[in-house]
């Protein structure tokens, strides 16, 4: 357990569309998000005494000017003590947040900026991109050279999860529908036209049993949010967003030596994460589920106690996780919908479910959202973090 609960929150969020901007430099959707958070956090900048950006995939030469304190020169902050990166691949959001938090507890920070910015869908070429999810999280020695790919992991895992259960590929799909009907909402999101089940169906064979538009795709962007302690918060405009829960949990590198290849560690991030907050999953009103592949959603979905192994498909077939359904999943459109930004991905749903909580979700606000749980995942799904936030403290 992390020890957080109640004592920090999200007060400021920001986020650019995510899409293909060749002519956009990186910095901008850094920059950009950066002041999107503070303005929305009702700060003046010169209070952010901590700037914690997370890697970018795209680019060694830009990663290290965010390493190397560009954002704080480029934001014009007076009263910056660190700079300091923080990467944990799709799971950069969660650590980051749990670290932050313990910087304001321990009174190290008293405002901490998290920004991430990348260029994925431009910044790299098409084979760059297919090179980079060939070999990032992916053993050199015993699997890189046989062709592994992040496709081929989400298909085997699609092809051993249906084994054991009987979800059927149509119920696959209903994910991507699902999260689509989000998207549809979503103005930052790059995939907003309708998509049906037959559609997912009709696209092309990826990996079997993996489709094409059952796959994520490669994109630019950036989103931003701020911490500081709770009793500070109470001084903001924004309604508080509390941490009350954080469980986490590592389970492999190598993809091949991964004991259960449809389980991984959620239950077990999930129950530490629960218990700390004093919730239950009957307590949660938004799920913001990490979504790369569909097959993934549905294991979080089931293993966080949304409902029994092998009924997640059913659900989302059935739409009680659509716009007015029983619980809300993924409601940005997630990155099978608004599009994977590399540790964005991930950054991207924390981000939505602090507006959620906050009421700023404009068309696709959930009424009377006042918990919710994000969960995050890095490289080949090597470790499992769940979050658990809240507009009040049990």
């Amino acid at each position: 357990m992390s020890d957080l609960k109640g004592k920090v929150a999200i007060v400021g969020i920001g986020e650019v569309p995510t899409g293909r901007f060749p002519e956009t430099a990186a910095i901008y959707h850094a920059i950009e998000s950066a002041k999107l958070a503070i303005k929305d956090a009702g700060i003046d900048k010169n209070e952010i005494d901590y700037v914690m950006p997370t890697a970018a995939l795209f680019s060694l030469p830009f990663n290290t000017e965010l390493v190397t304190c560009r954002i704080v020169e480029e934001l014009g902050l007076t009263n910056c003590k660190k700079n300091c990166q923080i990467f944990a691949g799709g799971s950069s959001s969660s650590c980051g947040l749990q670290l932050a938090g313990t910087l304001i507890t321990s009174g190290a920070a008293k405002y901490v900026l998290y920004v991430h910015a990348d260029k994925l869908g431009t910044g790299v070429s098409a084979q760059g991109g297919i090179d980079l999810f060939s070999t990032a999280g992916i053993s050199a020695e015993w699997e890189v050279p046989y062709g592994q790919h992040y496709s081929s992991i989400a298909a085997l895992t699609t092809a051993r999860y249906n084994y054991e259960t009987g979800c059927t590929d149509e119920q696959m799909a209903s994910v991507c529908v699902s999260n689509r009907k989000w998207a549809e909402m979503n103005p930052n999101a790059f995939f907003r036209k309708p998509l049906t089940i037959e559609e997912v169906m009709a696209s092309k064979m990826l990996s079997t049993p993996l489709r094409a538009k059952m796959s994520n795709m490669l994109f630019d962007g950036g989103s931003a949010f701020i911490v500081t302690s709770a009793e500070r918060a109470k001084d903001l405009p924004n309604k508080p967003v509390y941490v009350l829960g954080e469980g986490g949990f590592v389970t492999h590198f190598v993809f091949s030596q991964e004991p259960d290849l449809t389980r991984f560690g959620w239950a077990r991030a999930a129950k530490e994460a629960f218990e700390e907050a004093g919730l239950s999953p009957q307590d949660i009103d938004v799920a913001e589920i990490y979504d790369s592949y569909p097959v993934y959603q549905i294991i979080a979905f089931e293993e966080l106690g949304f409902c029994e192994r092998g009924e997640a498909g059913e659900i989302f077939m059935r739409g009680d996780t659509w716009p007015g359904g029983r619980i809300p999943c993924t409601t940005d459109g997630g990155m099978l919908s608004k599009g994977h930004i590399g540790a964005g991905g991930g950054v991207s749903l924390l981000v939505e479910a602090a507006r959620q909580l906050m009421g700023k979700a404009g068309k696709r606000q959930v009424d009377g959202a006042r918990f919710t749980v994000e969960t995050a995942t890095g490289g080949t799904y090597m470790d499992s973090q769940v979050t658990i936030l809240g507009t009040e403290i049990p």
